[in-house]
């Protein structure tokens, strides 16, 4: 048994707004952990054979969501993995609940200004398309951030290298299952 078995036990979904890296760090901490990685987004778009912003362009955000919803509920039945989650699925009561019960909810929270300048480099992000990324993440903060800080970790990231983000994380998940064992 290594320092990470307990870190293996569960689940561990990543969790926060668009930009933060719960794609590439939990990548990382994957990897790190000797874990599989899910990715939501790119489960979401395999189920439904199409883009999220094709999803989002075509059948509405509603659609989108109940679609996460069913894809995250589906993953969370598999062996324990790292999931990176959508921005906005961990606001779906069912979501969450599902998340809370089946693995380790990790919040990785960076300052807005650097959000937005990740985010305005891709073209990817439909709730961002021809608007302000600053103003779009400010409203989604105040709306999100305190349903994101039911997460069972939180890990304020700054812009910090993503494997420092990952070493974090792992500090972080360490002592909470000190804290919280199962």
């Amino acid at each position: 048994m290594d320092r990470y078995t307990p870190l293996r036990a569960r689940t561990i979904a990543l969790v926060g707004l668009m930009g933060v890296g719960k794609s590439s760090v939990g990548r990382r901490l994957a990897n790190a952990l000797e874990l599989p990685f899910r990715d939501a987004d790119a489960e979401v778009e395999a189920a439904a054979g199409r883009s999220i912003p094709d999803i989002f362009a075509d059948l509405g955000e509603a659609a989108f969501r109940e679609g996460e919803r069913r894809v995250i509920a589906r993953l969370l039945e598999d062996p324990p993995h790292v999931l990176a989650t959508g921005g906005g699925a961990f606001m779906n009561p069912e979501t969450r609940a599902l998340i809370r019960s089946n693995s380790i909810s990790v919040w990785l929270k960076a300052d807005l200004e650097v959000l937005a300048r990740r985010v305005s480099r891709k073209d990817n992000r439909p709730l961002i398309a021809g608007r302000d990324p600053l103003a779009v993440l400010r409203a989604q903060a105040e709306e999100r951030y305190p349903v994101y800080g039911e997460a069972d970790v939180i890990v304020e990231t700054g812009d910090a290298a993503h494997h420092v983000t990952v070493d974090q994380v792992i500090q972080a998940m360490t002592a909470h299952l000190q804290d919280h064992p199962r």
